[in-house]
């Protein structure tokens, strides 16, 4: 499995708006900067994620943009439905009628289990939980240095 660009960006965006959670909306710019993003990539992926309701904008001198939802409610499944779709890994595992072999196919199941697996851990996964890892990370780089 390979996650696409604009699931990796739009991970780490997410991740931006979380950590400053507490502080209100955050500009592109800064979110950009923060995370090594490019600018006008970030608008597209923002303009997906708005209309899927996991951001909110605000306009004005102070706009910006904001999780839609507390850091705890957001799943990394939530956003991968949005970047990459729900649909599972290989086509037959959701609907073996697609495939002529399937009666006979011993790797249906694998591939139907290793969805289920990794569809599991996103939705296990939440931004606040990104948030936590955030900080021991910086904590645990802090103190070696």
């Amino acid at each position: 499995m390979r996650l696409n660009t604009r699931m990796r960006y739009g991970t780490r965006a997410m991740l931006e708006l979380a950590l400053r959670h507490e502080q209100g909306a955050t500009s592109l710019n800064e979110i950009a900067a923060a995370q090594g993003l490019p600018e006008k990539y970030l608008e597209a992926l923002f303009s997906t994620l708005r209309s899927a309701g996991l951001i909110r904008g605000q306009r004005g001198s102070q706009g910006g943009y904001m999780l839609a939802r507390s850091p705890a409610d957001i799943t990394l499944r939530d956003v991968f439905d949005v970047f990459e779709g729900p649909e599972p890994f290989v086509p037959c595992t959701a609907d073996p009628s697609v495939c002529e072999r399937w009666a006979g196919c011993v790797t249906q199941e694998v591939w139907a289990q290793m969805y289920q697996a990794s569809m599991h851990v996103l939705a296990s996964t939440t931004l606040a939980d990104l948030v936590e890892r955030h900080t021991w990370r910086s904590a645990d780089a802090a103190a070696n240095i």
